[in-house]
């Protein structure tokens, strides 16, 4: 149990049966009344994010979040499949809850997964991935003199923006988080 006098950015807590993450908080001490604590919840399975007052003394249960590193091994149409390392168990996810996440993960990357009562809401990539293009445009002469990009295919199917020098062919770093070209590799 936590109070809500004792709240903390990226605590995890219960609020009516939603988890939710206190993004920021602050402690209000008006001249008259009561102190209060004003709070920025983020509900961690869908996303959406509210403001709330609780008085100090308000009690919450701590929700304890798990995160497990998972071999994705493969896509067999709106399910996502995930290994357990240690087990072997194969632990389907649904492409709703994995959104736009695995479009630069390949087939025996390790992503995490948060799961809270062992039901999973989200998926963690590895933040830089290693892709070869397979589809790219080949650079027009002259045109460096600027940070020119063009468009290119990696080997997942994603698409993304790179510079000029990049090929069919080459190895390139991507970003998951922001989806940018990082560097060669």
């Amino acid at each position: 149990m936590i109070s809500a006098g004792d709240f903390r950015n990226g605590v995890t807590v219960e609020i009516e049966g939603k988890v939710c993450q206190i993004i920021e908080f602050m402690h209000v001490k008006p001249g008259k009344g009561a102190a209060f604590v004003r709070a920025k919840l983020k509900d961690i399975k869908n996303g959406g994010v509210v403001e709330r007052t609780f008085r100090p003394t308000d009690k919450f249960e701590t929700a304890h979040i798990e995160k497990r590193d998972m071999t994705y091994s493969y896509k067999d149409g709106e399910l996502f499949y995930f290994m357990d390392p240690e087990t072997y168990d194969m632990i389907p996810i649904s492409e709703k809850i994995i959104g736009d996440d695995m479009k630069f993960v390949k087939e025996n990357e390790t992503c995490k997964l948060h799961s809270h009562n062992g039901e999973v809401f989200s998926i963690e990539p590895p933040i830089n991935v290693i892709l070869e293009v397979t589809e790219c445009e080949p650079g027009i002469a002259g045109n460096t003199a600027t940070n020119a990009t063009k468009p290119c295919t990696v080997e997942t199917g994603a698409t993304l923006q790179v510079p000029l020098f990049v090929n069919q062919g080459d190895s390139i770093k991507i970003d998951t988080r922001t989806g940018e070209y990082v560097s060669r590799a």
